[in-house]
């Protein structure tokens, strides 16, 4: 049995259902990026998870226009926390329907681990020091394969301007990730790119790390697209096999003005 998690990032929702942001109604690109989505894939996934930056305004009425959408949507879905994020508005909107992080969501066989690298004031991201040590329990205590979300890149992925904002102290991080068995790979946002890469564990199998393009609107892109599309809205189809494997398929499409 294969588990198919799609993840969506970084839709910027606000308040007003026909707000803009960066010349984009993010709202109907969010709508858009689900549609495609689904097209590429067939069927719905397994769990959606939309990896932060959710609303750019972090109102309530944004989080409120999130809820409508995965009433509508109805499949099991987790979200994170990014910078453009009010964790206090999102879990009274959506705590009781969605996963939020810190969390973790169990599925057949894995486990996916949700990080929050939101801090309060700050656009780069932090992990503080209760969360370090509730994932480290978890670590412990989990069995079977686990994919690790958050956020902000846990490490530089060659852009100046965005490895200023990335995860602040990433080797807090990367110490118990690198060190447990358990971790099959890392997923982030923020970056609003296909980023793809690895690091090295000692005597042990590489840890794969992956971002996703934003649904809204493309940065500046650092690898080359496969697709051939590096300013397209896109997202990421994660596929979590029974082997204790992840393999990835990256989803691109028109943006929502052209299509």
């Amino acid at each position: 049995m294969v588990l198919r998690v799609l993840q969506l990032s970084d839709p910027h929702l606000l308040a007003d259902p026909r707000g803009r942001c960066r010349g984009v109604m993010a709202l109907k690109a969010l709508e858009q990026a689900w549609c495609q989505a689904l097209l590429q894939l067939g069927q719905p996934p397994d769990l959606l998870l939309i990896s932060g930056d959710l609303c750019q305004d972090e109102s309530l009425g944004g989080y409120v226009r999130l809820r409508e959408l995965l009433e509508a949507w109805a499949v099991p879905t987790a979200l994170l926390c990014g910078n453009h994020d009010n964790p206090g508005l999102l879990r009274a909107a959506l705590g009781r329907r969605v996963w939020i992080a810190p969390a973790v969501v169990p599925l057949a066989g894995w486990q996916l681990i949700l990080l929050s690298s939101h801090r309060s004031g700050a656009v780069a991201g932090w992990l503080d020091q209760a969360q370090l040590a509730w994932l480290r329990r978890q670590l412990q205590a989990g069995e079977g394969p686990a994919l690790v979300a958050l956020h902000h890149p846990p490490l530089p992925i060659g852009s100046p301007e965005l490895d200023r904002i990335a995860l602040q102290e990433p080797e807090r991080l990367l110490r118990p990730l690198l060190a447990s068995p358990r971790i099959a790979g890392v997923v982030f946002g923020h970056v609003h790119q296909h980023w793809q890469g690895a690091l090295e564990r000692p005597g042990g199998a590489a840890l794969p790390l992956w971002a996703c393009p934003s649904t809204l609107a493309a940065f500046s892109a650092v690898q080359p697209c496969p697709l051939g599309h590096a300013d397209w809205p896109g997202g990421r189809l994660l596929l979590l096999g029974a082997d204790g494997t992840v393999t990835t398929q990256l989803l691109r499409w028109p943006p929502a003005q052209a299509a």
